[in-house]
């Protein structure tokens, strides 16, 4: 993660309604529409619809999840060996909702190096970011567990932990960036989350379920 690199915006479609085959597929075309001359906007994608998405979309896309198997007789895997084929920038990894034994997280990030995937990393806690920053990803994205999902923003319920999250990655690994997940909603949750020294937000619901997710993107970067 260079130091002089936008900030990043990332949207993680999970498995809503709106983003899941076509409407999926018509959402990534709409949201790779919006440019932004501050920011890197990425999406992540269901894994049924990465590929077409990836064909059919100039935007940076990431896996939602990628296992530890190369490439071979690995029944039901995420191959990083195979998003990198596809053209994949990166994938999440250890969402609240897609936890990982640390061995497991530690042998995937280790392949995703190996293939030139961007590693984000989830973290609900300071311990866990703790043990995270040694592996030394591209990002962490802090994501307190209570505040996933719902509409208060971390930067405004607890702006210290974000101070302290930045803080130790800092001093484990200060290559690897900090995103700002749960409740992140309007441009005031990014500016905050940017002054309290992340390098971006990790975002649900808040665009992929918004009326017109591109105006709302819009209104974020504006």
């Amino acid at each position: 993660m260079k130091s002089n690199s936008k900030p990043l915006i990332l949207l993680n479609f999970k498995l809503y309604p709106e983003t899941i085959g076509k409407k999926g597929i018509n959402l990534a075309k709409k949201i790779a529409t919006v440019k932004s001359k501050k920011y890197s906007i990425g999406i992540a994608p269901s894994t049924d619809i990465l590929s077409e998405v990836a064909q059919n979309s100039s935007i940076k896309i990431f896996a939602q999840h990628a296992d530890p198997a190369p490439i071979g007789a690995f029944t039901g895997h995420i191959s990083p060996e195979e998003l990198r084929t596809l053209g994949i920038t990166g994938t999440i990894l250890n969402h609240s909702e897609k936890k990982i034994l640390f061995q497991q997280l530690k042998k995937t990030v280790a392949l995703c190096q190996k293939n030139k995937l961007i590693t984000i990393i989830c973290a609900s806690d300071l311990l866990e970011i703790k043990k995270i920053a040694k592996l030394h990803p591209d990002y962490i994205a802090y994501e307190p567990r209570e505040l996933i999902g719902g509409t208060i923003s971390v930067t405004s319920a607890k702006p210290e932990i974000i101070l302290s999250a930045v803080q130790l990655v800092k001093k484990i690994s200060p290559k690897t960036a900090v995103l700002c997940g749960a409740g992140v909603h309007s441009k005031e949750d990014l500016q905050q989350a940017l002054k309290l020294g992340t390098q971006g937000v990790l975002i649900g619901h808040a665009i992929p379920k918004a009326k017109s997710p591109v105006q709302k993107l819009k209104s974020l970067i504006s």
